[in-house]
């Protein structure tokens, strides 16, 4: 089988190194079958398409709408290579999953507009599917209505005019979408169990996601929550796209 491709933007080792093993865990993946790449560690290698199943872009500390002079080097560098290869992946439509920093990436890359209007803080959110979402090959393995992680700065305010919006929140009106056949990208977190996201917010808890003050009470509440039905949609995209 040929690997997928993990690209990864997290600087924090144990938060790297957790979604990568969740990414693994859910997609039902051995460790050969998925090439992780840290993208803020160095520049982006020669990518051989053929050489993939698909591609996977993690989360990321990065906002794409953040104004250019704030942005560091790294970021700015960051987002150049996902757009060149974002380039060559849409156009051969290869599958490729975005989870929450897939939404910015792809998004803008195929006209959409990102900005703060919609965005979420560090919560469990009901997320529903549209029918479109219904009759998707990916998302139809998943519940009209289920719960999942959320906690984003900045999220889909126009979608892509070519994009079919396949999931909405109460909060959020683009919790997903798909370009083309098979491009999908998701400001929801497939990857996240109750440790999972957990263990990010203990990482980011002065990232500005919330008062630092509240981490106790944030933590408690994700504690509380029963997320089971996102992960399906990781492991549904391996045995879709494997080959």
């Amino acid at each position: 089988m040929r690997p997928f491709l993990l690209l990864a933007t997290r600087a924090d080792d144990t938060v790297a190194d957790a979604e990568y093993a969740a990414v693994l865990r859910y997609g039902g993946l051995h460790p050969e079958e998925l090439v992780r790449v840290r993208l803020e560690q160095a520049p982006m290698p020669e990518v051989d398409l053929e050489a993939f199943s698909g591609i996977v872009v993690g989360g990321s500390p990065y906002c794409t709408s953040d104004p250019e002079s704030s942005k560091s080097e790294t970021q700015r560098r960051v987002e150049q290579e996902l757009a060149v290869l974002l380039d060559r992946v849409v156009a051969a439509d290869m599958p490729f999953l975005g989870a929450c920093y897939g939404v910015g990436t792809l998004g803008v890359h195929q006209g959409g507009v990102v900005d703060g209007t919609f965005s979420e803080p560090i919560s469990t959110v009901p997320v529903t599917l549209t029918e479109a979402g219904c009759a998707d090959p990916l998302f139809g393995a998943l519940p009209v209505t289920f719960d999942a992680f959320v906690g984003h700065k900045e999220a889909m305010r126009v979608p892509p005019p070519h994009a079919v919006v396949l999931a909405s929140s109460p909060a959020c009106p683009v919790q997903a979408f798909r370009v083309g056949r098979n491009l999908y990208a998701t400001q929801f977190h497939p990857e996240l169990d109750v440790e999972g996201i957990i263990g990010r917010v203990t990482v980011y808890r002065q990232a500005g996601y919330f008062p630092p003050e509240e981490y106790d009470e944030v933590v408690a509440r994700l504690r509380r929550s029963r997320v089971e039905m996102p992960s399906l949609l990781l492991r549904r995209f391996v045995e879709r796209y494997r080959r």
